[in-house]
């Protein structure tokens, strides 16, 4: 289906499908099986699955995410790890961050807003914004108006939040 869908949709489209059909959950296949399906079969119209294969990435666990991950790093922004642990100094379990770089201790999440309709998912999220915050990270949320149509606002507070921790351009 990814390869039939190829002759329609747009290219990060295809990357966020890539996306969800790579994630290890979801157990549908792995990146190096959607590589051989493009090398045994061959790409279509005019290299677009290529292209997307080298957008794909295991961890991304939305479509937001991607289009979020593929708006910084095309930006010049260094590639984030996706839905990163953050275990406190004993070990123990603090949040799962969407995007982070615990080079510089910055985690960008994209923030749907689909929690605010129940109150319990609200507050457990407002929890863990201010774990977050209390083990030393800078936490960016990031809110669709910032990411769609235009992603220059969502871009820009991330790069902000790492170059106040120490990251400048050009450096991973």
């Amino acid at each position: 289906m990814w390869r039939q869908a190829a002759s329609l949709w747009q290219l990060d489209d295809l990357i966020a499908a890539g996306d969800f059909l790579v994630l290890p959950r979801n157990g549908l296949v792995t990146l190096d099986d959607l590589r051989r399906e493009v090398e045994e079969a061959g790409d279509v119209a005019g290299g677009v699955l290529t292209r997307a294969l080298s957008g794909i990435r295991v961890g991304a666990e939305t479509a937001e995410e991607t289009a979020l991950r593929l708006a910084i790093v095309r930006a010049g922004l260094p590639e984030p790890c996706l839905n990163w642990t953050l275990r406190s100094a004993d070990g123990v379990f603090v949040a799962r961050l969407d995007l982070a770089y615990p080079d510089y201790k910055v985690a960008v999440e994209h923030d749907g807003r689909t929690h605010a309709f129940d109150e319990q998912q609200f507050a457990r999220d407002s929890d863990r914004w201010d774990a977050v915050a209390s083990s030393g990270w800078r936490l960016v949320r990031v809110l669709s108006h910032h990411l769609h149509p235009d992603p220059s606002v969502a871009v820009r507070r991330a790069a902000d939040a790492l170059v106040d921790a120490g990251w400048r351009p050009g450096a991973p």
